[in-house]
């Protein structure tokens, strides 16, 4: 039996800024384009904890990010 990994609200964004920092998406890119970097296997419980968390698929990446800190400001 496989078991689906738990999405946690906190491990989309870090997965989404990872991403970011690695220039294979755009913080202006709606969040729907982590489909291609996520297993379609487990995109159904990524949307339902989106959808929890009330961000839709069409908002910008940046939104789903939130503020960053930096720790040379």
């Amino acid at each position: 039996m496989v078991q689906s990994m738990q999405y946690s609200l906190d491990m989309i964004q870090d997965e989404a800024r990872h991403l970011v920092q690695r220039g294979m998406i755009s913080r202006q890119q709606p969040i729907y384009v982590l489909c291609n970097y996520i297993p379609a296997r487990e995109w159904a419980c990524i949307e339902f904890e989106l959808e929890r968390s009330n961000f839709l698929l069409r908002d910008k990446i940046g939104d789903l990010m939130g503020r960053e800190e930096w720790s040379n400001d």
